[in-house]
């Protein structure tokens, strides 16, 4: 039986849309789930210009779609993890309503997301992979200290080490923050 609530809430994945740079599968490259099988969602736009970027492709064009579209399309890959990457995917307003759906269609959800935005708007269950860019980057300042209040075990930090300079940097953030007992992952790689 369809409820209204339900049909409310079809209705409004079929109205809201997202613009998409690229939905690809491939094997997830970084973080503790480097190895598995993964689909990206690749959303269009960034605020940032990090030196070292590897997807300025992203930050213009893109095509839009709706959530719906999206989900179907990730489903059909028939891999149960998904990453919403970027650019920057929070810029978008519907994004969380996206990582939503997907949870909704019963996939492991994960977004990268460059540490500008606030991450307490995405449902909980999403794991949240957050930049903390280094000096190198060009984009050092841009990290909202609020985050490692909005993060949990499930979640990592991942620091982009450009330099030795980025590296002590890092390495004092972490101490200073006091992430060296918490269970949060945090990762240093180098640059793409």
């Amino acid at each position: 039986m369809l409820t209204c609530g339900k049909l409310l809430g079809t209705v409004h994945h079929i109205l809201k849309k997202i613009k998409i740079t690229e939905i690809f599968s491939s094997i997830q490259g970084e973080s503790s789930h480097a190895g598995k099988r993964c689909v990206f969602v690749r959303l269009t736009g960034c605020n940032l210009r990090c030196g070292y970027c590897d997807t300025a492709y992203a930050f213009h064009g893109g095509e839009s779609f709706t959530i719906e579209e999206i989900v179907t399309k990730v489903v059909d890959y028939g891999v149960p993890l998904v990453e919403i990457t970027g650019g920057e995917p929070l810029m978008q307003k519907n994004c969380p309503d996206l990582a939503k759906a997907l949870l909704d269609a019963g996939l492991q959800v994960m977004i990268e997301t460059n540490g500008s935005y606030n991450v307490n708007v995405l449902p909980d269950e999403v794991i949240k992979i957050v930049d903390v860019k280094a000096p190198s980057s060009g984009e050092g300042d841009s990290f909202i200290m609020d985050i490692l209040t909005q993060i949990d075990a499930k979640d990592e930090l991942k620091f982009v080490i450009g330099s030795r300079e980025d590296y002590l940097w890092a390495k004092a953030f972490v101490e200073e923050h006091i992430l060296i007992d918490t269970t949060t992952d945090c990762w240093i790689t180098p640059p793409a």
